[in-house]
């Protein structure tokens, strides 16, 4: 029975500074507001889920065990600021560069919602009650094609995607599509995340705050 909720972020641009394929530690930067953001979920009883495209992997600029050296980094982060990040998911493949495995087509890479269903499955997600936050169309999208609502914000890529949106347009190649068409924009994740609580979440039954 699907009984559980979760926001689902994007990484880079979100949660952390967008700086091209992030490949060290000492290069992470947190943005102050994610913090927050991260806490107010897991306070409203809600999961707490990261989404990301690493073709990074598949470029051959990190191993997956570096990802999970980074994730962990994170997961620590935050916890010591009391916000905690329930689970992680990655996608290493890219159609067009990489070799071996990771040189494919796949479901997983966003915009594409294979990650969102896989956490789904196994956190038995209620899928429509889920939101995915992000600085991309392809964020947008990723979530619509799960079923989810989905906020754009205006942090990392976020201006530049509403400034095709604004123009009618959408990220070249990518033709106009609704699937791309944000539920809500915000400034910054942690916007997102207050938009999100006090219209949806904190109003479910039974939900203490």
């Amino acid at each position: 029975m699907e009984t559980q909720q979760a926001i689902f972020f994007d990484r880079d641009g979100t949660l952390i500074e967008e700086i091209g394929h992030l490949h060290r530690v000492e290069d992470i930067r947190i943005y102050p507001e994610a913090f927050a953001a991260v806490r107010r979920v897991n306070q409203s009883g809600t999961l707490a889920i990261v989404i990301t495209n690493q073709s990074a992997i598949a470029r051959g600029l990190l191993k997956e065990k570096e990802l999970g050296d980074l994730h962990r980094f994170l997961q620590e982060a935050f916890h010591r600021e009391q916000a905690r990040i329930d689970a992680f998911y990655y996608c290493p493949h890219h159609p067009e560069v990489g070799r071996g495995i990771y040189h494919r087509e796949c479901t997983c890479r966003k915009p594409q919602p294979g990650m969102l269903l896989r956490a789904a499955q196994e956190f038995q997600l209620r899928l429509a009650a889920c939101y995915m936050i992000g600085d991309k169309l392809i964020d947008v999208e990723a979530g619509h094609r799960a079923g989810c609502q989905a906020v754009l914000i205006k942090t990392g890529y976020g201006e530049g995607e509403l400034q095709f949106l604004e123009e009618g347009k959408a990220s070249a190649p990518f033709p106009e599509d609704p699937l791309r068409r944000p539920d809500q924009v915000a400034g910054n994740v942690l916007e997102a995340i207050n938009w999100i609580m006090e219209r949806t979440i904190e109003r479910q039954p039974g939900t203490t705050h």
